[in-house]
């Protein structure tokens, strides 16, 4: 308990399962977290369940640089300043393939899972630089190192983190700032229901949990708190000599 104590993150995507589960592991660890989420209603209920004077919200739009900016802002003005950023927030996009596929689409799924963690990185290294140094964990994917048909623009955009990830680590270690990317199989979260749904809509067959889950290796979907529980890790001093390094967690589905 209490590794990150007087420490405090930013957390984007933060009403979505591994979101949420990050920010409260980070609380019971001893940090403050703001949250970050584009439904204020979404948010509000999570303050109210999880019920700590550690934690607050900013409604905010991870693919503009004015709300990243606020945010980060917000974390000084209420916390005193930022030491990790979780760049978490995405969207899974359609499941569709790359020649039926809506453009408008394409750019929302680009501009929140690429764009979004870049503008996020933009707005929070001078803050962290403030502090001496700290961590930032982008969420990835499996898909950030692996293809998967009826997803390219998931795909690409995941892949694009990855390699954002290493360039800001080494452009950021002088300054003692940290950036590792989390990269989950299927979680057990709300938007692995939107994908199976949508892959059993396009291809005309079932497509459930189950039968995804049997190409992991260990059987199953990871759970939010497992992937927050890395999270965790990469946040603390646990991790101090890691950095610009892609950490899968899939139950040995890239294996």
């Amino acid at each position: 308990m209490n590794r990150l104590e007087d420490k405090v993150a930013i957390v984007t995507g933060a009403t979505g399962g591994i979101g949420r589960a990050t920010t409260e592991l980070f609380l019971k660890e001893g940090a403050s977290v703001l949250m970050v989420d584009l439904s204020e209603d979404d948010l509000v209920d999570a303050i109210k369940e999880i019920d700590s004077n550690k934690v607050s919200y900013f409604k905010g739009d991870v693919s503009l640089l004015s709300d990243n900016q606020k945010a980060v802002d917000l974390a000084i003005e209420r916390y005193g300043g930022v030491d990790i950023f979780i760049a978490n927030a995405g969207v899974a996009g359609e499941i569709q393939s790359i020649v039926d596929y809506d453009e408008e689409v394409f750019d929302s799924v680009m501009a929140v899972n690429a764009k979004g963690p870049f503008l996020g990185l933009k707005a929070v290294i001078p803050a962290l630089n403030e502090r001496g140094g700290g961590s930032v964990v982008i969420t990835s994917s499996v898909a950030g190192v692996t293809g998967a048909s009826l997803l390219s623009p998931y795909v690409m955009s995941k892949h694009a983190v990855v390699g954002l990830t290493k360039s800001a680590a080494k452009e950021c270690a002088e300054m003692k700032i940290r950036v590792n990317s989390v990269n989950p199989s299927p979680v057990e979260t709300q938007m692995m229901r939107v994908l199976e749904d949508g892959f059993s809509e396009i291809t005309g067959e079932e497509t459930s949990k189950g039968s995804l889950a049997e190409q992991i290796p260990l059987g199953r979907y990871a759970e939010a708190d497992e992937i927050a529980k890395l999270m965790l890790f990469l946040s603390s001093d646990e991790s101090e000599f890691i950095t610009g390094s892609v950490h899968t967690i899939d139950g040995g589905f890239t294996a």
